[in-house]
């Protein structure tokens, strides 16, 4: 047999779920531990969804020098300005409005060819912040295309995140992988806010992104790896409401400072106090990465710790867990560790099988999201009232979707509520695309609610649901994938944005049609609820539901089938 052989044999022997119990179980600080991993949730939401704000372009004209009007405009009213000086424009829609880019010019009186704005521009009705990005350094016009390529650079700096520090955290640690994502992240927050032009303002925020997402992904996988199957949804879900908490959050904070700059020191200066979490006592390494990927010292002194502060210090206990860790010495004599590479993997399909189902539902997911943004534009009211509006819907539905999940999936099956989750978001497409022209406003946004609902439900179901189905050794690098798929899939907004929003009907069919794909691809996973994680390749490799082929005695329904016992 080869070391790796042995190695994985020990493993099976003695797993983390194993010694769970021994140690006290998911006692009182083992709940804290994984506790203490929700509150980053609320600042890394405020980074995620400040974009919104900073990319945000409110109402604008060109500015008028008053010292140079002709003399017949001299004494005139502020309305019989603009219609001297402003064009009228007739959009895609149909509607005139005033130009924000042209005003004509003036010789002697006689008025000339409209010209683009020669002293800048006036910003009108502004939402949330008074001075973003766009204002601060005139990004409209011709220079529009620099807000939706900040949007892009910024998800393009979390997809690579995921992807390298991802890798990282299945080498080095959870718990390493996290510090120096927090530290790059201070690093560059504070860049950010100090960026004197739009090109470092962007570079810096593809850095930031990309440490944002080390530690999301850090966060996550070590507290999924912390938990007991019965209670393991429940406190994943409970991080879920923090990030949506943040998002709610941001709207205060946005319109109480006002200024970008000022937003940004806010909501970096709190992940400084985070550093605290260096210290082994607040954010311990996974110890069931320790066990799965062989670093026995590091995994003993752990786990003794552990023993201690859970409370379990009866004399059986600690001599039942004392053996257990000698047998593991036993075992895996020496310093060696299990090394593997999602790469490598390619005979691993069933483990493959399941990444790509995954990816591909939560890259749906992600980018449908936003197609049901569009048709939320013709609600009533002033620009304000219809951006608040849309912002606090689009996060109170993300919160439902928490919620609903909640509910539903411990009782129900992941499979199953994946399932009806995208058949939802793929009816709503539907009816969207099918009907638009039929419905009127109150009947366009029950379907646009459901749409964002479900596509919320099941974006964060099939990233939890890959988080469990994955084995611990390439946890870190497959959830990375997931997840930079997952951005992937957001890109499709700003994108569209770089487009004028230009074939946006033909974007929505395809992501309609890949949905109804997804549901199809869906019944071939396996079922994880309240099941062990699987630690090792081997493991991943038996997470499998019976061939659809062959002839089963049990005649169990489809999403009903149980996998074997792992």
């Amino acid at each position: 047999f080869s070391n790796n052989s042995i190695l994985e044999g020990a493993t099976e022997r003695l797993g983390f779920d194993a010694i769970l119990p021994k140690i006290g179980g998911f006692s009182r600080y083992s709940q804290l531990l994984v506790a203490l991993t929700w509150l980053p949730n609320i600042f890394i939401s405020f980074h995620l969804f400040s974009d919104i704000f900073f990319t945000l372009t409110p109402r604008h004209r060109c500015r008028i020098d008053r010292t140079g009007l002709p003399e017949f405009l001299r004494n005139a009213t502020e309305e019989e300005i603009l219609d001297a000086l402003i064009p009228w424009e007739k959009s895609d829609s149909g509607n005139w409005s005033r130009s924000q880019c042209e005003i004509y010019s003036y010789s002697n009186g006689t008025r000339k060819e409209a010209v683009h704005c020669p002293d800048g521009w006036v910003f009108l009705d502004s939402v949330g912040l008074q001075q973003n990005m766009v204002t601060q350094w005139n990004v409209v016009c011709d220079k529009y295309w620099e807000a939706p390529v900040e949007e892009v650079c910024f998800i393009i700096g979390f997809l690579s995140g995921y992807l390298i520090l991802g890798y990282m955290a299945d080498r080095i640690g959870r718990r390493k992988t996290f510090l120096l994502s927090l530290i790059l992240a201070i690093f560059f927050g504070i860049l950010v806010s100090v960026s004197a032009t739009p090109s470092m303002f962007i570079l810096m925020r593809f850095f930031l992104g990309s440490s944002l997402a080390g530690m999301y992904l850090c966060l996550y996988v070590t507290r999924l790896e912390l938990c007991d199957p019965p209670r393991r949804l429940m406190m994943m879900m409970a991080a879920g409401f923090f990030t949506i908490g943040g998002q709610f959050l941001l709207l205060g904070l946005a319109i109480g400072c006002k200024d970008w700059r000022v937003l940004q020191g806010i909501i970096t200066a709190p992940l400084a106090l985070f550093l605290g979490y260096s210290c082994p006592r607040v954010l311990v390494e996974s110890p069931r990465w320790l066990l799965a990927s062989k670093r026995v010292p590091e995994a003993k002194e752990v786990l003794q710790a552990l023993a201690e502060r859970n409370g379990a210090a009866a004399e059986s206990q600690l001599v039942d867990t004392e053996e257990m860790l000698t047998g593991l010495t036993l075992s895996c004599p020496g310093d060696s560790e299990i090394s593997h590479s999602i790469i490598r993997l390619l005979n691993s399909r069933n483990i493959w099988k399941n990444i790509l189902i995954l990816g591909f539902t939560t890259f749906i997911a992600h980018g449908i999201h936003h197609c049901y943004g569009t048709f939320r534009k013709n609600v009533q009211g002033t620009p304000q009232s219809r951006f608040y509006f849309s912002y606090l819907l689009s996060t109170g539905t993300g919160g439902l979707a928490c919620l609903f999940l909640c509910f539903t999936v411990d009782r129900f099956g992941r499979r199953g509520i994946l399932l009806l989750c995208m058949t939802l978001t793929g009816i709503s497409s539907l009816i969207l695309l099918g009907l638009i022209e039929y419905l009127n406003e109150a009947a366009i946004l029950p379907f646009s609610i459901l749409g964002l609902f479900s596509s919320h439900a099941a974006a964060s179901l099939s990233v939890f649901f890959a988080a469990e189905v994955i084995p611990t050794v390439i946890r870190g690098e497959g959830l990375g994938l997931i997840l930079a798929l997952a951005s992937l899939g957001k890109l499709s907004s700003p994108i569209m944005d770089l487009h004028n929003q230009h074939g946006y009907f033909l974007h929505h069919v395809v992501y309609a049609s890949f949905a109804i794909l997804c549901i199809l691809s869906i019944m071939l996973l396996p079922e994880s609820k309240r099941k062990p994680l699987p630690e090792s390749i081997r493991d991943g490799e038996l997470y499998r539901r019976p061939s659809l082929l062959r002839r089963r005695r049990d005649n169990v329904p489809l999403l009903s089938t149980p996998n074997p016992t792992i």
